[in-house]
Formats: structure tokens, C-alpha cells, sequence
């Protein structure tokens, strides 16, 4: 027992609370998941409801294996990681807009050619923006004020990136910038400056949705939202699911609005895990939810690099705002959008992403819990490094 615990504080570094977190809610996934694709199985696997299960359970380890490597990588790498792939991004979006496969409406998915796996650009801008704009700003403390030198690259890519993603994903957009004014609160933006990205930002968003592909279902979707006389089709079948569910639920497998309910196993999961475990279930997955935004922020509260703290802030914001957005949506308390729950619903790339977000997070306390160990068993720790007189 002793040999087994000493391999897993050898190979698996960082928050031990948060490789709880996210093993459960993997393992959670598989099983909904699995429940939720019955309908879906028999429309396009002849019945084979394995077939879902053994795809969904390979992304779900592959996303692990992922985290376990991105974890492995000291923190600071990404700062070049992330310019690089923010530049990356920018062709891709716009190749993804012109050329890109079109569901539903919206030219969001390049298909990779040798594995035949869609893979939206947005995922990769978002993970690389976030990255990117918590390195410039922890670079650009000591001179944060100057607008020149630091504000203005700042707000050129969040406006280019984020107006990219509008064109065709109007919900990851606005989440997108949500989370870079966090990030820019925290890392000691002056106050003028994030008003000034909010009305950059609104503009943006406002051209994007009058331009692009999805901006004629964006109003739709508030309109729907604000009128209470009409429910649409998803909103109505989710709130079936959730109040047949009561407090502890049908059972696993037992869900009967997955054969009527859009997206069961992606868009409105939620309202299927209610409905099979009932609001308990719901209350435990939102708790899970939260206590990864807890020990994200723990994460940057003992960080003692400023690029470390900004990115796990960021990260853990995206992936645990999104989480709630989407669990808002379900209950009726957000208009519909197209955003997954993000290690609970079924996925391709976006689980793969989600992966490379926790594994750098786990890598941000891994190298700051590195660091203070080194201190405190360096023979020089309590030492002065000269003598004095």
C-alpha cells in the first residue's frame, strides 16, 4: 500500500483534491453518457448502444492522458506555447469560417483529414488566448498603466480573436471575453482600460452577430428567453426532465426524455442527469463544479509568479463559468446556447482541450508546491546569502 500511494505522489504532482475532481466527473461522464445515446444509437449505430460507450470512454482517457502530460510540463513553457498558438488560431478561424464543415448553420469544425475527427478552431483560440494574455500581463506589471505598450496588444488580440469566434459561435465569444476581463481584474488592469474592452467588446459582438452565420438565431434564442409566453422545444422538454426526476431521481439508464430532448448527451446533459439522479444528483455535480473553481483560486492565492496565478485564474474561470452556463440553460435560468458541460458531456477535441486546461492548471501548483519544497529544505533557506559586516 505504501509502495502504490509513493508511486501516485511520484507520477501524478499538484492538487491531489482536483485529480479527485476530475476523475469522478470523468468517470460520471461515461456512465451518463452512455445513457443518454441510447436514442442516438439507434438511429445511426443500428441499436449499438457500445458503440457510443467505447468512443466516448477512449476520448474520456485520452483527455486524461493528456492532463497527465500537460501537468508534467513546468508552467512557464506556456507563456511561448501560447503566443504560438494564438497565432496560430487566427488562420485557422478564418480558414474554419470560409471552408469549415457547416452544422447546424455555422461553419465551426475543420475535419483532420488522417483520423477523419472534427475539431473546432475556437477551442484551441480560447485555451491559447487565455494562456497568452495572462503572460503578457504578468511581463507587463511593473509598466501596467502604459496604454501603448501594454494595453493596446492586449486588446488587439482579444478583439480579433473573440470577433473570429463570434462569426460562427456567438455563446463561446461572449464567454471568451467575459473571461479575459477577469483575468485583466485581477492582474491590475486599470478600470478605464477594461471599460474601454467592454465597449470594444460590445461593438464586436453586436457588427458579429449582424455579419456572421448565427446572428439571426443569437437574437432568436433572447427573444425566446425574454418572452414568457413562448418555451422553445428544448428549454420545454429539459424542464420535463428535470421536474419528473424530484429529489433522488429514476435511476441510472431510467431517462425517458432522452428520445425526445435535442442533444441529450452534449447541450442538455444536465437535465438528464437530474432526471435520472434526481436533484441531488444535480446538486452534487454543481458542488464538484465549484469546489474546482475553489481550488483553482487556492492556486492562485499560493502562487507566488504572477503568470502562474493569471493562468490558472483564467483556466479555471472558463471551463467552470462555462459548466454553469450550461446548467443555467438546462434549468431555465439562461437562454439556450450551444456550450457543453465541460468533463461531462460527450465530446471530441473539446474534450482534449479541456484536458490541456487542467493538466496546466495541476502544472501551476505543481511548480509553485515544487518551489516551496525546494526553499524549504535548501541548507541556505534561513540563511543570508553573503556576510555582512
Amino acid at each position: 500500500m505504501n509502495q502504490f500511494k509513493s508511486w501516485i505522489d511520484e507520477h501524478f504532482k499538484g492538487d491531489p483534491i482536483i485529480w479527485g475532481i476530475v476523475i469522478l466527473l470523468s468517470l460520471f461522464s461515461i456512465l451518463v453518457v452512455y445513457s443518454a445515446t441510447g436514442s442516438l444509437a439507434y438511429k445511426y449505430a443500428g441499436g449499438n448502444t457500445e458503440v457510443y460507450l467505447f468512443r466516448h470512454s477512449f476520448l474520456v482517457l485520452v483527455s486524461l492522458a493528456v492532463m497527465w502530460f500537460a501537468h508534467k510540463i513546468p508552467y512557464r513553457n506556456y507563456a511561448l506555447y501560447a503566443r504560438l498558438a494564438m497565432y496560430l488560431s487566427i488562420p485557422l478561424l478564418l480558414i474554419t469560417y470560409l471552408f469549415g464543415s457547416n452544422i447546424n448553420e455555422a461553419n465551426r469544425w475543420l475535419t483532420i483529414p488522417v483520423i477523419n475527427q472534427a475539431f473546432q478552431p475556437s477551442d484551441l483560440a480560447k485555451l491559447a488566448l487565455i494562456s497568452a494574455l495572462a503572460a503578457m500581463l504578468a511581463s507587463k506589471q511593473n509598466n501596467i498603466k502604459d496604454f501603448k505598450t501594454t494595453f493596446l496588444p492586449i486588446i488587439i488580440a482579444i478583439g480579433i480573436i473573440c470577433g473570429l469566434i463570434a462569426l460562427a459561435n456567438m455563446s463561446t465569444a461572449i464567454l471568451l471575453l467575459c473571461t479575459c476581463l477577469l483575468i485583466m481584474f485581477i492582474g491590475r488592469v486599470p478600470l478605464k482600460y477594461l471599460v474601454m474592452v467592454v465597449l470594444v467588446g460590445v461593438l464586436g459582438l453586436t457588427s458579429a452577430a449582424f455579419l456572421g452565420q448565427r446572428g439571426e438565431t443569437f437574437v432568436s434564442r433572447i427573444e425566446s428567453f425574454v418572452d414568457p409566453e413562448e418555451i422553445p422545444f428544448q428549454a420545454e422538454q429539459s424542464y420535463i426532465a428535470i421536474a419528473t426526476g424530484g429529489f433522488t431521481g429514476k435511476g441510472p439508464g431510467n431517462s425517458e426524455q432522452r428520445n425526445s430532448l435535442p442533444h441529450p448527451y452534449s447541450d442538455f446533459i444536465y437535465a438528464i442527469i437530474i432526471e435520472e439522479y434526481g436533484v441531488a444528483g444535480g446538486v452534487g455535480v454543481l458542488f464538484l463544479y465549484l469546489a474546482l473553481l475553489y481550488r483553482g483560486m487556492r492556486i492562485v492565492a499560493n502562487s507566488n509568479k504572477a503568470f502562474g496565478g493569471l493562468l490558472s485564474a483564467g483556466l479555471s474561470f472558463a471551463l467552470v463559468i462555462q459548466a454553469l452556463i450550461n446548467m443555467s440553460v438546462a434549468v431555465g435560468l439562461g437562454p439556450i446556447t450551444g456550450l457543453p458541460l465541460p468533463l461531462l458531456s460527450m465530446g471530441g477535441t473539446s474534450l482534449v482541450f479541456t484536458g490541456i486546461s487542467l493538466g496546466i492548471i495541476l502544472s501551476v501548483s505543481r511548480g509553485d508546491h515544487q518551489e516551496e519544497a525546494q526553499k524549504a529544505t535548501s541548507p541556505f533557506a534561513n540563511k543570508p546569502r553573503f556576510k555582512t559586516a
